[in-house]
């Protein structure tokens, strides 16, 4: 019995560890598309600004000094609209330049949370034939080993303080 226990917590977590490079190759799609997005917004902006002789922080500065609270918050969105494209930009030129393994890292160092949960809405688990995927799944199933011998040596534990009385 302990051992279809321990077998089951491999699988079980080497399944879904192998999950995280599609994951995160998934997430990296939708981050191209969420960049292509806001390069858009942001450019458009600017081509605005421009056209009125102003740089982008110029026109950022004009829209959150009005009195008009809309303007306001305009300005504020435009602003963070182009912090969030630096960011996600710096995180797909990190994840472009990491080695396989290291890549994994990148990813969940500075995960941007809702591209994140839209990755998870849409997720499709995939099989594991990359080395990520394999190394992943093998990690995954060492823990699951591990965490198995030490939850059925607690219970052993546990059974020899309190014995069963009969």
């Amino acid at each position: 019995m302990a051992r279809i226990f321990v077998l089951i917590a491999m699988l079980f977590s080497g399944t879904a560890t192998s999950q995280l490079p599609e994951f995160a190759q998934q997430y990296r799609q939708r981050l191209g598309g969420a960049i292509d997005a806001l390069q858009e917004v942001v450019s458009d902006f600017k081509r605005d600004a421009d056209a009125f002789g102003m740089s982008f922080e110029q026109a950022v500065d004009r829209l959150k000094d009005t009195p008009d609270p809309f303007s306001q918050q305009r300005g504020r969105t435009m602003e963070e609209t182009h912090a969030r494209l630096d960011r996600l930009s710096a995180q797909q030129q990190a994840l472009e330049t990491s080695g396989p393994f290291y890549r994994i890292g990148v990813f969940l160092s500075d995960l941007d949370p809702d591209l994140a949960r839209a990755t998870a809405g849409d997720y499709e688990p995939a099989l594991p034939v990359t080395t990520e995927g394999i190394v992943s799944a093998g990690i995954g199933g060492l823990c699951g080993f591990i965490a198995a011998r030490v939850l059925m040596g607690l219970a052993r534990l546990g059974r020899r303080r309190h014995p069963v009385s009969g």
